[in-house]
């Protein structure tokens, strides 16, 4: 019976975590200036892109706009089908009428504003509208729901996307956080420690298409793994030496 409480004690105190390694962003003096207009972002070569063109006279905006075959003939107010593009290898995206259109280094409001400019030389005041539709960030480690997850919009900060994960479990390290961007075709590693208010300064505060989060596992869980293995032979011996030390005394 001592030999269970004693392992029962020892996982105990390997599973316990101060209260440092878990409150994030202690005080400081820290100022914050974390702003998404400098951090929107960037448009990049495989993005797929939804765009539409309006204007007043729905005939003048019908050639920027690519129609389904299938919808050919069905009243633009019922399930209106939405163009999608998809920027290649040059950054570029081929448009109704207008042509090739570099668009990769660009946020989405750049964007915008630059087909619209271009749709402006055919009619007048045009409006667009554009959507990333495969603007999606990946959560793994010590979190309660890894996964990858698909972004409605281009904005999403690393609280945010934790959060859809579900928040860090209590064996994730708050302290070293990291992000893996693509960036100009390279992989970049960023460590953000959650713990710090300057985190929110970091420049991977507010993500990026195709971003991965990775929170690893603090010592208690590694070690924690290690007893699970072995968990079910120090019962089984422990449950033999107390079985054998009761036929002995008796």
């Amino acid at each position: 019976m001592r030999i269970i409480l004693g392992l029962i004690i020892i996982m105990s105190f390997f599973s316990c975590a101060s209260k440092k390694e878990l409150i994030y962003f202690q005080p400081d003096s820290i100022a914050l200036n974390t702003a998404f207009l400098n951090q929107a972002p960037k448009l990049q070569s495989g993005d797929i892109l939804t765009i539409s063109v309006t204007s007043d006279d729905i005939r003048a905006s019908e050639p920027f706009n690519q129609i389904n075959a299938y919808q050919a003939g069905t009243p633009q107010n019922v399930n209106p089908f939405i163009p999608t593009y998809t920027i290649d290898g040059n950054g570029n995206i081929d448009f109704p009428k207008i042509g090739q259109i570099k668009l990769a280094g660009l946020t989405r409001l750049e964007a915008m504003d630059k087909i619209r400019e271009e749709v402006k030389k055919y009619i007048v005041n045009p409006g667009v509208n554009m959507s990333i539709r495969n603007f999606r960030i990946t959560v793994l480690g010590e979190v309660l729901k890894p996964g990858t997850f698909i972004i409605e919009n281009d904005r999403i900060s690393l609280l945010e996307a934790i959060g859809m994960a579900g928040d860090l479990t209590i064996n994730g390290v708050r302290k070293n956080i990291l992000v893996i961007r693509e960036q100009d075709g390279k992989k970049m590693e960023y460590r953000v420690d959650l713990t710090k208010r300057e985190s929110l300064n970091s420049p991977v505060y507010y993500l990026m298409q195709n971003d991965v989060i990775y929170v690893e596992p603090n010592n208690a869980r590694v070690q924690s793994s290690n007893y699970t293995q072995n968990t079910s032979i120090f019962v089984s011996i422990a449950g033999l030496i107390i079985t054998i030390v009761a036929v002995i005394i008796k």
